[in-house]
């Protein structure tokens, strides 16, 4: 019954290609794994990020947007079903996908445009698989999400055992280390032909309405880049937070990396920090040939582009790195909007709000019926005003193992304009936070314990409490 269904879905996507074809509005859906907001466009002088910034000034940028859960699989389920990882009680990367076994009938945003006379397509990292080691395969993708898919594969994985571990002990996709490629150029690497083969499906495609999702792997690790992008960051320019005597008013249960910084010389965390640096370099090149190519097919004025990372990463600050943290650097992503001819192009907007909100945004714009039960809410008022009135906090939770409790419990974050506050175990248990985000912006003064400060803190309760539940999968 429920392949009937789809196929039934299909089927009026057929028929509703011609209708499309005459008036329709493209999308390209970019993806950039573990990326945080390092870029020149978000204020950080030191990140050589040309194409990126360039296309800020065409689009709307989110400056306050988060992930509802900060690791690949978790958060890449939530944005493309539209749900939060408390509806879709995925909260892990081994059971995040393939969606479809939990939820058979779920109509995800690139499927809803191909039920719609749409073409969708996917090159690279659209929903969650390892890497590195499922680069070059679908690894646990979605097939019902696409026409067609392509599985790039470069010599940065073939090279793989010259992988500098800066921490040892750990798999390659779950620590901290880098590779400065010896042979070859861009083009061979898998982000390079993430590009190409994502300008080819664009080219191909240029005639009939799309919905193509460009999914780049780096700088997700190993940090992998050749030369020049290495040159780009000379070492001793390389710097760690210089942060004050704060680990203390943090609860236990908030960190990830314990001792801090995993107890390791600054020299080598540089050196993953520029690797870093450099493999973001990398990819905003990749991204400008995809963007160059989209203009000229003559494709800028009929397709929205939208960039975005899943989750943001950790470089140092508290002593913490990577992701799976309820701070700013972690829950905070990049995320940029073009709709053609919005009037918010080029401006940023400080409103906080959540990849959630993409799916049903898309739906808007391009004039689409989504799915009754999505949780986010369209962005077309701030698109088109980035300054609109928007009294909707974004919401962030992730997986612990608890200290005190002694059985597994959630870390609920909420984020307004001014605070954030976040609760580990059932009504902060495990320790409350709250930060004020306008006079303390990396979160260096834990305010929960100070009495100031009760009201506030009941407020924030309040706002966990309202987190809409969604309509439970069967």
């Amino acid at each position: 019954m429920k392949t009937k269904l789809l196929l039934c879905l299909l089927t009026i996507g057929l028929f509703a290609q011609a209708a499309a074809a005459a008036t329709h509005t493209n999308v390209l859906f970019i993806a950039i794994d573990d990326l945080t907001c390092c870029l020149g466009c978000y204020g950080n002088k030191q990140v050589k990020s040309p194409n990126l910034d360039k296309f800020a000034t065409t689009a709307v940028r989110f400056d306050r947007a988060y992930c509802q859960f900060p690791l690949c699989g978790p958060s890449r389920c939530s944005l493309m079903t539209g749900l939060r990882p408390d509806t879709t009680k995925l909260y892990g990367n081994s059971m995040s996908t393939p969606i479809r076994h939990y939820f058979p009938d779920i109509v995800t945003l690139p499927l809803m445009f191909r039920t719609n006379g749409y073409f969708s397509g996917r090159v690279g990292k659209m929903y969650h698989y390892g890497v590195p080691g499922q680069i070059g395969t679908s690894g646990i993708d979605d097939p019902p999400s696409w026409v067609r898919v392509v599985n790039p594969s470069g010599l940065d994985r073939e090279d793989e055992n010259e992988v500098i571990m800066t921490v040892a002990n750990k798999n390659k996709g779950g620590t901290l280390c880098w590779m400065q490629m010896k042979r070859g150029g861009d083009e061979d690497q898998t982000d390079g032909k993430v590009a190409s083969e994502t300008i080819k499906m664009i080219e191909e495609n240029k005639d009939k309405p799309f919905f193509i999702g460009c999914g780049f792997y780096r700088p997700h690790v190993p940090d992998i880049a050749i030369k020049k992008w290495f040159d780009m960051y000379p070492l001793d320019e390389i710097q760690l937070p210089k942060e004050p005597d704060h680990m203390k008013g943090i609860p236990p249960v908030a960190l990830t990396v314990n001792p801090p910084n995993f107890g390791l010389p600054s020299e080598k965390l540089r050196e993953f920090k520029r690797a870093y640096f450099a493999a973001t370099s990398f990819v905003d090149a990749q991204f400008g040939k995809v963007i160059e190519a989209l203009h000229k097919n003559g494709l800028d004025e009929n397709t929205i582009v939208v960039v975005w990372s899943d989750h943001g990463w950790a470089l140092g600050e508290h002593g913490q790195w990577q992701k799976q943290l309820l701070f700013e650097e972690s829950a905070r992503v990049v995320c940029m909007v073009r709709w053609p001819g919005a009037k918010g192009n080029g401006n940023a907007c400080f409103k906080p709000v959540e990849l959630l909100d993409l799916y049903p945004t898309l739906a808007d714009l391009c004039g689409l019926t989504p799915p009754s039960n999505l949780e986010g809410k369209s962005l077309r008022a701030l698109l088109q005003n980035p300054k609109a009135d928007w009294a909707v906090p974004a919401y962030t939770q992730v997986h612990r193992n608890a200290r005190k409790s002694g059985s597994d419990l959630m870390g609920h974050s909420v984020r307004t304009e001014k605070y954030r506050y976040t609760e580990w175990g059932n009504n902060g248990v495990e320790g409350p936070e709250l930060y004020d985000e306008k006079n303390d912006p990396k979160e260096y003064h834990n305010l929960a314990k100070n009495p100031k400060f009760a009201s506030t803190m009941a407020e924030m309760h309040g706002l966990l409490q309202k987190i809409p539940p969604g309509k439970v999968l069967q």
